[in-house]
């Protein structure tokens, strides 16, 4: 069904907004941000703000929890394709091929740099980064993939082995995202693949760790 000249109207207002946030964001810092600073960078009066938000913070738990939902349907269709599992780590293949659902993420982060960038930089909001860890836990982690793993084999505690991988994949994207997005999402998806299955140590080319 098409979308009425209202929803048009509504969704193009709403980017406006988004992308206002985004700069503010990067330029002064959330908390140093006014609804005067959003409608004037939006170009849009304080009414039609207060059309869509009751404030600033109901402005960024609606954006970012639109974020995460739209992170979380662009890696479920990758999953639906491919899913993650003890195939895929036995594999010794498996190094040389980016996990389909990591290539999404840093297709969707490329396709909207400017928030992403905003949101997990400096001046950003910590939260964020807590609810985008969750959503790459429940891709990851709660999935085949982790179901398979053995306790009692494992070296270490399962719940600090989770933490390290979740931190380290955060980084990489806040590293990519700083550096300019240089690399494309395929590549980035692939050096997430090789961490992730051969360990930093046997990357970086340490010779008791490789071959």
């Amino acid at each position: 069904m098409l979308k009425s000249p209202n929803d048009r109207r509504s969704v193009r207002t709403k980017k406006m907004i988004r992308n206002a946030l985004s700069a503010l964001i990067e330029e002064k810092g959330y908390n140093n941000i006014s609804i005067t600073d959003i409608t004037e960078k939006a170009d849009i009066n304080r009414g039609t703000f207060y059309l869509h938000y009751t404030d600033k913070y109901d402005l960024l738990e609606k954006v970012e929890n639109e974020v995460i939902q739209e992170l979380r349907d662009s890696i479920e269709a990758a999953n639906n394709i491919a899913a993650v599992s003890m195939d895929f780590i036995n594999n010794k293949d498996s190094v040389d091929e980016p996990m389909p659902f990591m290539i999404r993420i840093f297709e969707y982060i490329k396709e909207n740099c400017a928030f992403m960038r905003a949101i997990l930089g400096p001046k950003g909001d910590p939260k964020f980064y807590t609810k985008i860890k969750e959503l790459i836990e429940t891709s990851l982690f709660e999935r085949k993939l982790v179901k398979t793993f053995k306790k009692e084999n494992m070296l270490i505690p399962q719940e600090y082995f989770t933490s390290y991988v979740l931190s380290a994949h955060l980084g990489v994207i806040q590293q990519w995202l700083a550096s300019g997005m240089e690399k494309s999402p395929e590549d980035m998806a692939l050096i997430l693949s090789k961490m992730f299955l051969l360990g930093p140590f046997k990357v970086a080319g340490f010779k008791a760790f490789t071959d």
